[in-house]
């Protein structure tokens, strides 16, 4: 390799030679696992929701929260300082999977 760095598959989080570049990786990587743990406690809620309203015959998808959740979530990213078209992006994607689950949820 011509990075410094041990193969991916023999490390999970390859150290390079560079100390400063491996502490901004270790921080990455960090908030790279917080993020898989959030998005799998959110899918945990919403498939519990799913399954809420499979047994009360409500629709998988509320177009007026979705909207309502973008556009907020679109003025946090752009308070943070992140592109609110990625955020957008990254929102509907969710939600795009979240409704797929609830549609699961009801046997469609």
């Amino acid at each position: 390799m011509t990075d410094n760095t041990t193969p991916l598959a023999a490390n999970p989080a390859p150290i390079p030679a560079d100390p400063q570049l491996a502490a901004f990786r270790r921080s990455i990587d960090n908030i790279d696992a917080a993020l898989i743990h959030m998005l799998a406690e959110r899918f945990r809620i919403t498939q519990a929701v799913g399954a809420y309203k499979a047994k009360t015959d409500l629709p998988p998808s509320d177009p007026g929260r979705e909207e309502r959740q973008i556009a907020r979530l679109r003025m946090k990213a752009e308070e943070a300082q992140l592109d609110p078209e990625f955020s957008e992006k990254f929102l509907r994607f969710i939600i795009d999977e979240v409704i797929r689950h609830h549609h699961q949820a009801r046997g469609d």
